[in-house]
């Protein structure tokens, strides 16, 4: 199965800056990946590229087209956002503060450490080298904080940790680029953090300079712009007047205080549109935009208790976006309407389980901040979120009529939840407390049985009254795993004391079959023909049951497979440490061929159950942020004391160390706290194949994986055309090309058109030319064939359309049926209207069709 990474759920937003295109779409880093969100179509997507190390740095270019990242390690990549590749890797010597593309989209401001550098933008010319230092600006006393473009991309100004501000006059020539001496900016008493230019709207020049401080102080810049004429006049070595002086405007500097003596601003983005609005940080839960240059509070918003790590407005400033990197929440706020645009948030602790509905179109995920939400796959999008579970969720299941959700807690419960009502309809409770740690419920959903970590039982419940039923004990060690068998009402459980039991519910009466292990059962689930039972134990090994004759069919030894990645504290090489490996989870394909296994490793395996053989391994990530993913580490960070970042440097004088410092020691530090200083271990906790077989999900440290058979990204060559015209279409039909015809009168949305184009298609190659279509044309082409049958007499022809739509389509159809209800539903009338037509034609007729048989077979 040649599986892809598709998209990564739970978590909208990890940390650093958000930015958004000029086509509203909402650019965030998660984690060492991207996530582009569509904010018309409400779709999100996760790109396939991967950094070295979590994302802290992003920047897009002004017409949407390229995309730059930074991480922790410094290392730059060049992706063209349309395309989802990376064009060009460069690494910088000093981490990257600041990031901006100019206006123009020719160059590319870097700040790193204290110098600006400034490098040329790739276009779409094919050069050797296209990626070029240009110019390197060591003006800066200090670490540079903040950097900002001018409008006519002539200007460049540069904020720094010295408590000043400098204003570079960029001027192109014809080798290079030509800077004289920085214009300061002096007079605030802490690091600058942010600094913008104000655009006059009647005359669309630059009349203003913002900077804002780190003590919460707002100085306001007279500023005397230049036109191209004011520019040709003056000498290449002149410099425009300085903006703390009395320009044209007749205005020097003025100081605005927010009241943030007390507030601090280090280390966040704070923004400002360049028209009118600014954005002001009055704490770190609440957000005051204000008209500026008046400093006019218009609304205050209260986001959230915790630290806002992003904020920026979109291009015409009537959007705002802020991002919550503690809580992964990540929300857009349009203030005129004061409404949301945009709020999502992820889970802010491990996800523990996974669970497909059975059309495959919902994921429901349980993690351990005791919340459940459910996820449309297709959008990437949660749409409810349940809170009512006190204590981490364990387990979910969905029932088969797909509108409701089972979830078991810790903390003694398993709740039953309705996806129209949104609404918890249904609690199971025991006599006692108990913390439930698996769950599994019959094929018709009459009956429902949890495990316990405590107490070692397995309670039984009927789901129409909610009574207790039954409690099946037996166990000597926690159930982690239950499983129903999908043919007959027998139910496995897996346990810690080495054994799998199954239980006959209904009937047995207290029989019990158990399958000895020589080690502690992990997992447990069921082949979906019912006829094979997988389990998996400690010592990293797979055992196949056959649940019919109680014998072990065979064993897969998979510690080797699954081994790999060092974690610090290790004192063995990753080759040698395979102890302490094992699957956690198991997951049998919709058709039973072959089994995913994944567990305390970075791999995910899939093995071939007939033959016992591993096909393929997947890398879930390869973010060295995470403990676990190196295979060697290197011996330059090895001392005498043991890892050199095991070990803490209280004489570091940076903010940012200090700060992570202070936190590892308040979160990190207790006793039995993790060794490593909390960087969290790769792992995978649930892995879950969708019903339909062409995707699967992964519970993992980074989030919830989705892998998927059908490739999300789609390149249509007629995109490429720039006149899509009538015109157009015409030369296609007359150069006999139907199927570039027909996608292109689907751009233009001419219904007219586009039933000429399906009828300009040769019935034999109806099959080639449904093929040739992209799946975001689909809903059109279905409106169009519901229209023709309803006055189009080629019947045959309409219906044949149909048939191979849904044999080629039959998938991408099924996943967004959501969004194809209404076409689907129309295509569908209008078949049943002409299937009843000819019923009552030939119901009508039948007399006279048994005469004129009659008559044909006496001849």
């Amino acid at each position: 199965m040649n599986y892809r990474f598709q998209n990564l759920l739970g978590a909208p937003y990890k940390g650093g800056n958000a930015v958004i295109s000029q086509n509203t779409q909402l650019i965030s880093p998660v984690g060492n990946r991207v996530s582009v969100t569509d904010l018309i179509k409400s779709q999100t997507v996760t790109l396939p590229v991967q950094s070295s190390s979590n994302i802290c740095r992003l920047a897009v270019s002004h017409d949407g087209t390229f995309l730059l990242t930074v991480d922790e390690n410094n290392r730059c990549l060049f992706i063209n956002l349309h395309r989802h590749v990376v064009l060009h890797r460069v690494r910088f010597k000093h981490p990257v503060n600041s990031i901006q593309f100019s206006p123009n989209g020719k160059y590319i401001a870097v700040g790193t450490g204290k110098i600006v550098q400034i490098w040329r933008s790739p276009g779409f010319k094919k050069e050797v080298f296209a990626f070029e230092l240009i110019r390197t600006l060591a003006d800066c006393n200090d670490k540079v904080t903040a950097l900002n473009w001018s409008p006519d991309s002539k200007y460049l100004l540069v904020g720094s940790k010295d408590l000043a501000a400098r204003l570079f006059y960029v001027k192109e020539k014809l080798k290079g680029i030509h800077s004289n001496k920085p214009l300061l900016l002096l007079g605030h008493r802490d690091s600058v953090v942010g600094c913008f230019f104000g655009v006059d709207r009647k005359t669309n020049r630059v009349n203003r300079i913002y900077t804002i401080a780190r003590d919460a102080y707002m100085f306001s810049w007279g500023y005397s712009g230049y036109d191209g004429k004011a520019d040709e006049t003056r000498g290449e070595d002149s410099q425009p007047p300085s903006p703390g002086t009395p320009g044209r405007d007749g205005e020097g500097k003025k100081r605005k205080d927010f009241d943030g003596k007390d507030e601090d601003l280090s280390g966040e983005e704070e923004y400002l549109h360049k028209q009118k609005w600014g954005l002001l940080r009055k704490d770190d839960f609440a957000q005051a935009p204000s008209k500026m240059p008046d400093f006019v509070c218009i609304h205050l918003l209260s986001i959230s208790r915790e630290k806002i790590t992003t904020a920026v407005f979109n291009e015409l400033g009537n959007w705002l976006t802020f991002g919550c990197a503690k809580l992964g929440q990540l929300l857009v706020w349009e203030w005129r309407s004061e409404s949301y645009i945009l709020k999502q948030q992820g889970h802010y602790f491990d996800v523990n389980c996974l669970a497909y509905s059975p059309d495959s179109q919902l994921l429901a995920t349980g993690a351990d901040d005791n919340k459940v939400k459910v996820w449309t796959v297709s959008s990437g999008f949660c749409f409810v979120t349940f809170t009512e579970h006190t204590n981490a969720v364990t387990a979910l299941h969905f029932m088969a009529n797909n509108h409701c959700l089972l979830s078991a807690s810790l903390d003694g419960t398993v709740r039953a939840w309705d996806l129209f009502r949104y609404r918890n309809f249904r609690t199971f409770t025991t006599p006692s407390s108990r913390q439930f740690v698996s769950l599994a419920a019959d094929q018709s959903g009459e009956v429902i049985c949890a495990g316990t970590l405590d107490s070692f039982e397995i309670f039984v419940w009927s789901m129409k009254t909610g009574r207790l039923l039954d409690i099946l004990s037996g166990h000597e060690g926690p159930v982690h795993g239950l499983a129903f068998s999908p043919t007959t009402a027998v139910l496995a459980s897996s346990s810690w004391d080495k054994t799998v039991r199954l239980w006959d519910v209904f009937e047995g009466k207290g029989s019990v079959e158990p399958f000895p292990h020589t080690h502690d059962v992990l997992t447990v689930v069921y082949r979906p023909d019912g006829k094979q039972l997988a389990c998996s134990t400690l010592d990293g090994q797979i055992h196949f049951w056959d649940p019919i004759n109680g014998e072990l069919m065979y064993t897969i030894e998979g510690r080797r497979d699954i081994a790999g990645g060092r974690l610090m504290t290790d004192r063995r090489s990753a080759a040698n440490s395979s102890s302490g490996k094992c699957f956690t989870t198991l997951c049998y394909s919709a058709d039973g061929s072959y089994l995913l296994a994944g567990g305390s490793s970075k791999y995910i395996c899939m093995y071939d159950v007939a033959d016992q053989v591993l096909l393929r391994r997947f890398q879930i990530t390869h973010n060295l942020s995470l403990d676990g993913v190196l295979d060697f580490l290197n011996s330059k960070n090895m001392t005498e004391a043991g890892p050199i970042d095991l070990i803490d440097d209280d004489n570091s004088d940076n903010e940012e160390g200090i700060d992570k410092q202070t936190r590892g020691k308040l979160d990190y530090d207790l006793p039995g706290a993790m060794p490593n200083r909390g960087r969290p271990v790769i792992r995978t906790k649930c892995l879950r194949i969708a019903p339909t077989g062409r995707s699967f999900s992964a519970a993992t440290t980074e989030g919830v994986l989705v892998y998927s058979i059908d490739d999300s990204f789609i390149f249509d060559p007629s995109d490429l055309d720039i006149d899509v015209t009538p015109e157009a279409v015409d030369a296609a039909l007359n150069e006999d090309q139907p199927n570039r015809a027909l996608i292109l009168s689907l751009r233009l949305n001419e219904d007219n058109l586009i039933k000429r184009c399906i009828f300009a298609v040769n019935p034999v190659d109806i099959p080639a030319v449904a093929l040739s279509i992209p799946h975001r044309y689909m809903q059109r082409l279905i409106e169009a064939l519901s229209h023709l049958l309803e006055s189009c007499p080629h019947l045959e022809f309409i219906l044949r359309w149909c048939q191979e739509l849904c044999k080629t389509h039959g998938n991408s159809i099924q996943q967004n049926s959501r969004n194809l209800f209404p076409s689907l539903k129309s295509l569908q009338k209008a078949i049943t209207r002409i299937h009843q037509d000819l019923a009552d034609t030939c119901s009508s007729n039948e007399y006279m069709l048994r005469y004129l048989c009659s008559v044909g077979a006496k001849k």
